[in-house]
């Protein structure tokens, strides 16, 4: 059985803070959200878990291996780095868009995101044993996505399409399994899944297909950490290539 650790990050009191004593630049705070994202992404990247940029002021972690200290930790790497705190909630459980909402929940909970009374808040469930429980990644490609749109059409036709794709394959999987997709960048998805069967990839893929025009392939990992599933899944994600398959799946 899989079960998964999910982390909410969230800034705190960051609305507010965005006009404050009036509106700051705007590229200054895509630099800082940028910045705190990559800073988040090493922090736990280097404990084997994978970090998503959601939407910036709010950051969602695959953290299974790490425990309330490293949590600590995380708060206080980004208090001594930038003029924001950030609140964090930990979810598990066998779905992961149910962890997350229990993540989400615990910091509602705690007070508005808005709210300069809510500051560093840490808390939820957290694995009490990891390595008994492994989590499923799924990563997906978009099929010759540079002859068919990178090559062929401008920039933003080409974004166009990759984000359909994307937005069609993130809704599907939550909808349908509980699973939760996130766009990394070209035409790359990452989707940390129940245990879902290999049948359930190829209706993902048939959905995407049909509903966006958008063909996709998919490698799935299974292992302890977001890092060893993931490993798995890229490596399955190159036999879909090398063998002309749309789902392979490392067991």
């Amino acid at each position: 059985m899989t079960k998964t650790q999910l982390t909410h990050v969230q800034i705190d009191n960051y609305g507010p803070w965005t006009v404050t004593p009036e509106p700051r630049r705007e590229m200054d705070l895509q630099t800082l959200q940028s910045r705190l994202y990559a800073d988040v992404a090493q922090f736990v990247g280097s404990r084997d878990g994978y970090a998503f940029y959601a939407r910036g002021d709010n950051l969602v972690a695959v953290t299974n291996g790490l425990d309330r200290e490293a949590h600590e930790l995380l708060q206080e790497t980004v208090s001594n780095r930038y003029p924001v705190s950030v609140s964090v909630g930990v979810g598990v459980a066998e779905r992961p868009a149910d962890a997350l909402a229990d993540a989400s929940e615990l910091l509602q909970t705690a007070g508005s995101a808005q709210s300069a009374d809510r500051t560093e808040v840490l808390g939820g469930t957290f694995h009490d044993d990891p390595a008994v429980d492994d989590l499923q990644v799924a990563h997906f490609d978009v099929d010759d996505a540079t002859g068919k749109y990178t090559d062929r059409l401008n920039e933003f036709d080409t974004f166009v399409n990759i984000e359909g794709g994307y937005a069609s394959l993130m809704s599907h999987l939550r909808a349908e399994h509980g699973a939760l997709a996130f766009f990394v960048g070209g035409d790359n998805v990452i989707a940390v899944c129940p245990d879902l069967s290999e049948e359930d990839y190829h209706g993902a893929i048939r959905h995407v297909r049909d509903e966006a025009d958008v063909q996709l392939k998919v490698g799935v990992g299974v292992g302890p950490t977001a890092h060893d599933a993931g490993m798995d899944a890229k490596h399955a994600l190159e036999d879909c290539r090398y063998e002309g398959t749309a789902v392979e799946v490392v067991d």
